[in-house]
């Protein structure tokens, strides 16, 4: 077709006059290149288009269901195939594909998770495992149906609003009508473009009471649970906002001295990446441990085996310093709401879920209602009708309009008793009752089905006037029905701040080489210090007074001539500097003790009065104050007799480290040595026990437990019966169970009543404690076997009430010191009595004069006075 046409010129058509100058001519556009399009308009738009796609209907949840679009139309596919049978995940994807234009893998994923959250779906085969991390079976071998609570909770095509799905076959649902704080329950966590959210799970019952107490006006608090268990510190929670955050730690106990026991993970971790984490930080040096077995199956259950010589409670803190053993997340509550995202706090995301609540709820009343109001009508409709034989007066009529019109005038002297006007549809479905029903219409059984309508609407309109107290007690259903089983997984702490340099492994080994000033790791041929880890600083003074405080390193340039170099230890007030030291300045000899703190690395101090004569003639380190007698040697002169004498330097204040000291003397010093080594001079460490982290501290927070020195031991007694006996290192770890600690006095007297399971009867027992690592049981072995008051008043009493058919019989008055002699631990006790205990009471103890030959002092072993009176002993503890 090409060939049949010329392209000629019009002759009539005026040419163009061309421009004089050629140069001034504008280049034509060469049509065989590409065409250049603006995209900056275009790409604004579809980038906005894009970004709102996928925040509204990918990865942020909707606040009115908790669900993101995917969890939706895979919760309406699961309902139109539910018949209470399970059915194929493969077919569920299938089905979802029709509302979901995504593909099925994110069908098969986001199916998974649900299932794995065990609350809206109910599972058959293998779906993996939360803990260990392993992934689910291929869809086609397992199965799920709608669990019970959701069907009761999620649906009800009646409130549902419902649009058109991607292709415009089916309709699905704009957000389905949840009754419950479903969002809150299961989290989300989703990554848009250009926001984020992370919603953490939060305890089934607990929003149920916080709902309750929201709709009955009180105040709540919310803190999430986590599946995986663990303990968390939800401290810097901020109601799930941005800026807010939360700690997560694993639950590690000690099996014994050699093996710690991992049973509980921290939320977003499994066994194989917190194992991991454990191996890389021990390759590292951080820790030391032997190996690591992995005994998880339904339970949590990780054994870490340490090295020799190496401290469990150490190594505990390293594993949450140094491994993913704690964790920190940073929630972020962002929601759907109008179509637009929204930032707010899981407390306003509760209250908005619970008004949502009691919206539908009421909504599904009205609907009631309606249905309650249409069945009375019609119910009242044909007992007239048939009733007053009103289908007798169309027997004649011959045309739909005449019989239509007969039954309206039949029923008109009854309309006012109706509560809407009858219509034209009314009379038709009178119409097509079958003579069968006319022939058997029972008038009595009419009145009381009526009845029972009017009854159900009596009881709907006071639902519906009563619309708060219903949603209240719809919720305590809920909790009833479903609750069980749902209890606190996550335990709620506080945690101390972890110093990592006083829990690492010391991994790396220290040398220095004094005259030319260096130190480090890397320098193997000259003198050898200590061992360090790589986090460590290192103190070091030299002979002109002055010290410097730097990180440990293969090489680092001190300063000539080092006199002392040690590990540094920030903020330790007990690790007192003794010191002689001359004077250039006044030519005296002075001597000090100071401890050094508040430093700051590698900056260079001076620990004697500054001159460029004075030198350090004697220096000592004592970790705990001690204070050495030294021997000091003076140069001889004329009419100097005493060229030696002995110093004491427990004489002398301990004062800072900016300070001159005192004079030591004013002739010229040959040499310092020390003649003994000294005792502490700071007295016992004063240690107390802080219940909201459950740790030992010298810093004055919680209960006082004395002060410490040598060999004193601090006792613990757990509410499971079992004792053990520590030292004060401020690193240890202790049961969460414990319900007593004191500083361990080997002859104080404690008095218990407890339940022995081997004999099926309640013993009373007065025994004394004895020094041992290993927890022991004071209510024997038996797993069963519970303690129910130990005392530590010195004459306790009991009253032991009766049960079962000894119900009418007195109560009866133990005098324990009288009923039993102190024994061992281990022995069993005196029966309390043959028949059936129902309490056992403690009563005020009777104050008994005391011999003068046992009058002790009234303080504790340290000189303090005790918190009120002293009996013996000042506590009762009860179960």
């Amino acid at each position: 077709m090409a060939d049949d046409f010329e392209l000629v010129e019009n002759p009539e058509e005026e040419k163009p006059e061309l421009p004089e100058n050629p140069a001034e001519t504008t280049p034509k556009a060469d049509e065989s290149l590409p065409r250049v399009i603006h995209l900056s308009g275009m790409y604004q738009d579809w980038f906005l288009d894009y970004a709102s796609y996928v925040i509204l209907e990918r990865a942020v949840p909707h606040m009115d269901d908790g669900l993101k679009p995917v969890q939706r139309r895979i919760l309406h596919a699961m309902k139109r195939l539910d018949d209470g049978r399970y059915n194929k995940v493969a077919n569920i994807i299938g089905h979802t594909m029709q509302y979901h234009p995504h593909g099925d893998a994110s069908i098969g994923d986001a199916l998974v998770q649900l299932g794995q959250k065990d609350l809206l779906i109910d599972s058959q085969g293998n779906w993996g495992n939360i803990h260990t991390g392993d992934s689910a079976a291929a869809p086609r071998y397992i199965e799920a149906r709608l669990s019970k609570f959701a069907l009761e909770v999620v649906f009800n095509p009646k409130t549902t609003t419902w649009k058109l799905t991607y292709d415009g076959r089916n309709k699905e649902p704009v957000t389905l009508p949840v009754k419950f704080p479903l969002l809150l329950a299961q989290g989300a966590e989703g990554i848009a473009v250009g926001l984020a959210s992370k919603i953490l799970p939060h305890n089934f019952n607990e929003l149920i009471d916080a709902s309750v107490n929201y709709l009955q006006g009180k105040d709540f608090e919310l803190y999430p649970d986590f599946p995986t268990g663990g303990l968390a510190d939800f401290s810097r929670y901020n109601d799930g906002l941005r800026g807010g955050a939360i700690k997560v730690r694993a639950k590690i106990e000690k099996l014994d001295k050699k093996t710690l026991v991992i049973r509980e993970l921290p939320f977003g971790k499994n066994t194989g990446s917190l194992i991991d984490s454990i191996l890389k930080a021990n390759e590292k040096g951080k820790i030391k441990i032997r190996k690591i077995d992995d005994n998880t199956a339904e339970n949590v259950e990780i054994l870490v085996h340490l090295g020799l010589n190496v401290s469990p409670d150490k190594t505990i803190d390293a594993l949450y310093a140094f491994t993913d053993c704690e964790l920190p997340i940073s929630p972020n509550c962002c929601i759907i709401e109008e179509n637009k995202p929204r930032f707010i706090g899981v407390s306003e995301v509760l209250k908005l879920n619970t008004d949502h609540t009691l919206n539908l709820l009421r909504e599904e009343l009205r609907i009631r209602l309606s249905e309650l109001e249409e069945a009375w009508h019609f119910s009242s409709l044909e007992k007239i009708f048939i009733e007053k034989k009103i289908y007798r007066d169309i027997e004649e009529c011959e045309t739909w309009e005449a019989i239509i019109e007969a039954i309206d005038k039949g029923l008109a002297p009854y309309k006012k008793l109706f509560l809407r006007e009858i219509t034209v549809d009314d009379i038709t479905k009178l119409t097509e009752i079958k003579i069968k029903r006319i022939s058997k219409f029972d008038a009595n059984k009419a009145d009381e089905h009526i009845r029972g309508i009017e009854d159900e609407m009596e009881e709907v309109k006071n639902h519906l006037n009563n619309i708060v107290e219903f949603t209240i007690n719809y919720f305590r259903q809920i909790k009833k029905k479903y609750g069980k089983g749902k209890e606190r997984k996550t335990e709620i702490r506080s945690f101390e701040t972890i110093e990592a340099t006083k829990v690492v492994v010391a991994n790396e080994k220290l040398y220095v080489n004094r005259e030319e000033g260096f130190f480090g790791t890397g320098l193997r041929k000259d003198e050898y210090v200590c061992d360090c880890s790589d986090i460590d600083e290192v103190i070091t003074f030299r002979k002109d007074g002055t010290f410097m405080v730097n990180k440990v390193a293969e090489k680092v340039f001190a300063g000539k001539d080092i006199i002392h170099i040690a590990v540094f230890k920030r903020n330790d007030n007990r690790t007192i500097y003794n010191t002689v030291y001359y004077d250039g300045q006044t030519g005296s000899t002075m001597m000090k003790r100071a401890p050094v703190t508040g430093i700051t690395r590698d900056k260079e101090y001076s620990f004697i009065k500054e001159h460029k004569n004075s030198k350090i003639l004697y220096l000592t380190a004592n970790p705990n104050g001690e204070a050495e007698v030294i021997k000091v040697y003076l140069k001889p002169r004329p009419r100097l007799k005493n060229l030696v004498f002995e110093m004491d330097f427990s004489e002398l204040a301990i004062k800072g480290k900016a300070s001159q000291g005192n004079i030591l003397t004013k002739h010229s010093v040959h040499k310092v040595v020390m003649k003994e080594k000294g005792v502490s001079t700071l007295g016992g460490r004063k240690i107390w026990w802080d219940e909201v982290v459950m740790r030992l501290n010298a810093d004055e927070r919680g209960k006082f437990l004395g002060e410490f020195i040598g060999s004193d031991l601090i006792l613990v007694v757990t509410k499971s019966g079992m004792f053990r006996t520590s030292n004060f290192d401020l690193s240890n770890h202790y049961e969460d169970d414990i319900l007593l600690i004191e500083k361990f006095r080997p002859e104080k007297i404690f008095s218990a009543a407890y339940f022995d399971a081997e004999q099926n009867y309640y013993y009373v027992k007065r025994f004394t404690l004895e020094e041992s690592e290993k927890a022991q049981s004071v209510i024997g072995d038996h797993p069963d076997s519970r303690l129910i008051r130990i005392s530590e008043v010195e004459y306790p009493r009991l009253e032991v009430r009766f049960g079962g058919k000894n119900k009418t019989r007195e109560p009866e008055i133990i005098e324990v010191a009288d009923f039993i002699g102190v024994k061992g631990f281990k022995a069993r006790g005196k029966r309390l009595s043959t028949y059936e205990v129902s309490i056992i009471k403690e009563l005020e103890p009777i104050i008994r004069e005391t011999p003068p030959e046992e009058i002790i002092d009234a303080k504790d072993d340290d000189g303090h006075e005790p918190e009120g009176p002293v009996t013996g002993s000042q506590m009762s503890l009860d179960l």
